[in-house]
């Protein structure tokens, strides 16, 4: 079975695409771990599929697989190059796209100069919700861990994000306090882990270490955690520019209830076809 695919990447966060709706398709783990591989594979930290829409009230169904082989609920960066993708290959001449995802409806908007804005959606708070196993809701938490008490905020953002502040993200233990926390007991379906430094109400930096990836290059969802982490903690203002290690993004929040919404780049780096 030939698949084909694109290449593609929002600020170093790879991407394979995958057309679901013109062509048939079966993905299990071990044939996305093979495809993600970047020795033996075509080399991604994610896989996306377009699937044809559910019902009538979205224009695609948008999937996500980490590299792990585990499908997963959000990627901001992968929604930037899905509607990328899905305009370049003439699957839809909108520039506004609905799309579903199995932690609800996503807006994806093209704007004039190519970069897309995502509307992500409500954060949740509710430790049950993120899902995290808290007492009761707050701006920091504690657990404890073989490296001692570590303190963060947590939030969902489709996916669970646990975001810890840092002087400086460039020295921060990523490598160590990531995997500490991707898989500790309190986050059932595990976590992704940001490492936030703040320069000034409207920027910040940012590393995030990606559950079932590692650290990646960029995490637009990560992103959009940390400032509403940031923001219940007083530290930012409605809108705030943060540099990851591929890049730029632009994440705005008004406060609670409120969509986060996402503005970046979406590049094609290539298309291919593999042998299954």
């Amino acid at each position: 079975m030939q698949l084909r695919f694109s290449k593609m990447h929002g600020l170093g966060n790879d991407f394979i695409v995958v057309d679901g709706v013109r062509q048939k398709i079966a993905l299990d783990a071990a044939t996305v771990r093979r495809l993600a591989d970047r020795h033996t594979g075509i080399g991604c930290d994610q896989l996306l599929v377009v699937e044809p829409p559910p019902d009538e009230s979205v224009d695609f169904r948008y999937r996500i697989f980490n590299a792990d082989g585990g499908e997963v609920e959000q990627c901001g960066n992968g929604a930037r190059c899905f509607a990328r993708f899905a305009r370049d290959q003439g699957l839809s001449d909108k520039t506004t796209l609905r799309v579903a995802t199995s932690a609800g409806t996503l807006t994806l908007q093209i704007e004039d100069d190519g970069q897309v804005t995502v509307d992500m959606g409500v954060p949740e708070l509710e430790p049950s919700r993120i899902p995290f196993t808290a007492v009761t809701r707050a701006a920091h938490y504690q657990v404890d861990t073989e490296l001692g008490e570590i303190t963060f905020g947590a939030v969902a953002i489709g996916n669970p994000h646990a975001v810890l502040l840092v002087d400086d993200p460039a020295t921060a233990p990523v490598d160590t306090v990531g995997p500490l926390l991707e898989s500790h007991p309190n986050f059932p379906r595990r976590v992704n882990v940001g490492f936030l430094g703040v320069t000034d109400r409207t920027h910040a930096r940012l590393r995030v270490f990606e559950r079932g990836v590692g650290e990646t290059r960029a995490c637009g969802s990560g992103a959009c955690a940390a400032v509403v982490v940031g923001r219940l903690q007083g530290l930012f203002d409605p809108s705030v520019t943060v540099d990851l290690t591929g890049g730029r993004l632009v994440i705005s929040w008004l406060g609670e209830g409120e969509s986060v919404h996402m503005t970046g780049p979406a590049s094609h780096v290539f298309e291919g076809v593999i042998e299954l």
